[in-house]
């Protein structure tokens, strides 16, 4: 791994780059969006109802995740995926100006707009860059290519972090139209970066990533083997999968939804929000769009972290957990989350006279990516791992698509909650999920034995 390290091509740093000036205008899109719709017109904003917000912020969250899989057949069988990625590029940063562009008048067609172009741009640009990274490393080992995209990780977590950071102080100073404007000139600054450095690509990403691959002889034998029917192991493995897919899926949705309460409940009432939280350092009132960079900073920091936690406890006798246990135990954390606002519900009664301090969201924050890179990074690893060789494209793509039902579902069950006492409805949903997390527990040996086959 000391060699990956000293020989990294340029390419590698024009795909990283490229995803953080993406990831940067994205997040920072994400947040401004919820904020934009329902703060009033005297704070820069739409004046709509906050429910109008989370389900806008559900659709944008949840298109961009299915569409990747139609930008990746894309790729795969037509069209040149280096071709693909600034035209992304384009889409996004359009979708960005309509949100510039949108009014009290077109406000809610302009912030569609957004959405479809930003959703298709996503499909285009995202995996298609990490697909031409790992083929700049054709004669890389499974190490290698772990570390390199840890580090392209750690290059979309630095774009997300600047992002919500400091863009959203644009939206602050400035407005949140302003801020739109801004991510859209750094997707075009982004494409202009992706034509400069693809010369570095070689012929990676030239051709659809399947003709790049086929070969003229392929072994009978493979072909016999692909077209029998799964083994009694391998039927257990793909239900294993599912299972952890599952309840991914329910992590996902409420982690998500987390973000409502932090900007609707919690957050100040110069955005949007009733202002249950102080979210001031002295004079100076924080955007609510630095929970968001919390969450990427601590990503930033944790993710190796962890890393070195699992490959110690790999040395161990017993080994380290298995997958089925670090879901469950994510899920778990991450109901502390939920707790945490219900106890901060609680002390300040809910409401503004006597918020509670910023210790809520950091501590919401923290519980939130700890659960997250508990298990989340191991998520394609592991069904590259156990997914039988014919259905591993397949079971690649269920892990996207149940994040795109959280997606979709997350701004609905927000708006649902609303109908009943914030503490008695984030009490059940701290008891529902922490029960998920400890089911999922109980069960973990038997997972366990599933996959391993013993």
């Amino acid at each position: 791994m000391e060699n990956t390290k000293k020989k990294l091509p340029f390419g590698f740093y024009v795909c990283c780059l490229t995803y953080s000036f993406e990831r940067l205008a994205y997040y920072a899109a994400k947040w401004g969006l919820t904020i934009f719709i329902a703060a009033t017109a005297a704070n820069g904003g739409l004046g709509l109802d906050k429910s109008v917000g989370a389900a806008m912020s559900s659709n944008l969250v949840a298109f961009t995740y299915i569409t990747p899989i139609i930008g990746g057949y894309i790729a795969d069988r037509w069209i040149s995926p280096r071709i693909l990625v600034p035209v992304g590029e384009i889409l996004m940063g359009l979708g960005y100006l309509c949100a510039w562009k949108a009014t009290e008048a077109n406000g809610i067609a302009m912030l569609w707009a957004m959405i479809i172009l930003v959703s298709i741009g996503t499909g285009f640009f995202k995996g298609n860059v990490s697909g031409i990274n790992g083929r700049l490393f054709p004669l890389a080992d499974q190490d290698e290519l772990d570390t390199v995209f840890n580090l392209q990780y750690m290059f979309v977590n630095i774009g997300s972090f600047c992002g919500t950071t400091f863009l959203s102080l644009v939206g602050k100073s400035a407005g949140y139209r302003a801020m739109f404007l801004v991510c859209g000139i750094f997707l075009f600054i982004d494409c202009v970066w992706w034509f400069i450095g693809m010369k570095s690509f070689g012929d990676a990403g030239k051709k659809p990533f399947l003709v790049d691959n086929r070969t003229e002889n392929v072994d009978k034998a493979d072909k016999e083997k692909d077209n029998a029917p799964l083994t009694k192991l391998e039927r257990n493995r793909v239900i294993a999968i599912c299972i952890v897919t599952l309840f991914s899926g329910i992590f996902w949705l409420i982690w998500y939804m987390a973000y409502m309460p932090v900007y609707y409940e919690f957050g100040p009432v110069s955005e949007a929000g009733l202002g249950w939280a102080n979210w001031n350092i002295g004079s100076f009132e924080m955007p609510t769009a630095w929970f968001d960079s919390m969450n990427g900073l601590l990503c930033i920091i944790l993710c190796p972290v962890f890393a070195g936690i699992w490959a110690k406890m790999r040395q161990r006798p017993q080994g380290d957990w298995g997958m089925f246990t670090k879901t469950a135990l994510g899920i778990i954390v991450l109901g502390l989350c939920t707790a945490s606002m219900v106890l901060a519900a609680v002390l300040c009664g809910q409401s503004a006279d006597k918020p509670v301090g910023i210790w809520v969201i950091v501590l919401a924050a923290v519980c939130m990516t700890v659960g997250e890179v508990i298990f989340s990074p191991l998520g394609n690893s592991f069904i590259s791992k156990y997914a039988p060789k014919k259905l591993l494209g397949t079971m690649l793509g269920v892990w996207p698509l149940v994040i795109f039902f959280s997606g979709k579902a997350y701004g609905p069950l927000y708006n649902w909650l609303e109908n009943f006492d914030f503490i008695k409805a984030y009490s059940a949903v701290t008891i529902i999920i922490v029960a998920c997390g400890v089911i999922m527990l109980a069960f973990t040996k038997k997972f366990d034995k599933m996959v391993e086959g013993k």
